[in-house]
């Protein structure tokens, strides 16, 4: 299971590379309409913010502190700092999930999940199917802002 979410992991954690990657204007990944209140900006920050928290931090003890408020209201980041943010998560991960053994998936996260106690795999799968639903809006926001 650990090779089977890492290619998950590094394959959604990589599309969120060229989508941020693919703005023609960076100023456009920072940008809001109508209905639309996060930025593709603002979902890369708090994609790459979770992971390192609760796969990072909390299974890994990489000592990464997640600062959740700044993911929403920081603006304006330069995209490189957004890539390098990938980048960091994806490093964690494989650290992390290279280093589970197959029992591990079934023992208990250090954290309660909306005060439940779940598994290591609820909560790393969890977490993949919540990097993937954020991944498709920002590839929304992405074509939305695009030229019109």
């Amino acid at each position: 299971m650990s090779s089977t979410l890492l290619e998950f992991f590094e394959r959604d954690l990589l599309k969120l590379r060229e989508e941020i990657g693919l703005y023609a204007d960076e100023s456009a990944i920072w940008e809001v309409r109508g209905s639309i209140a996060n930025s593709a900006g603002t979902l890369c920050l708090h994609l790459t913010g979770n992971l390192r928290h609760f796969i990072g931090a909390v299974l890994g003890n990489t000592g990464y502190i997640r600062q959740r408020d700044l993911e929403f209201s920081l603006r304006n980041v330069p995209r490189e700092e957004l890539l390098a943010g990938i980048d960091e998560a994806r490093t964690d991960i494989k650290n992390v999930l290279q280093s589970f053994s197959e029992a591990d998936f079934d023992t208990t996260y250090p954290q309660e999940k909306h005060g439940q106690t779940v598994s290591n795999r609820y909560m790393l799968l969890h977490l993949l199917t919540h990097l993937n639903y954020h991944l498709g809006q920002v590839n929304y926001h992405r074509r939305l802002t695009v030229d019109d």
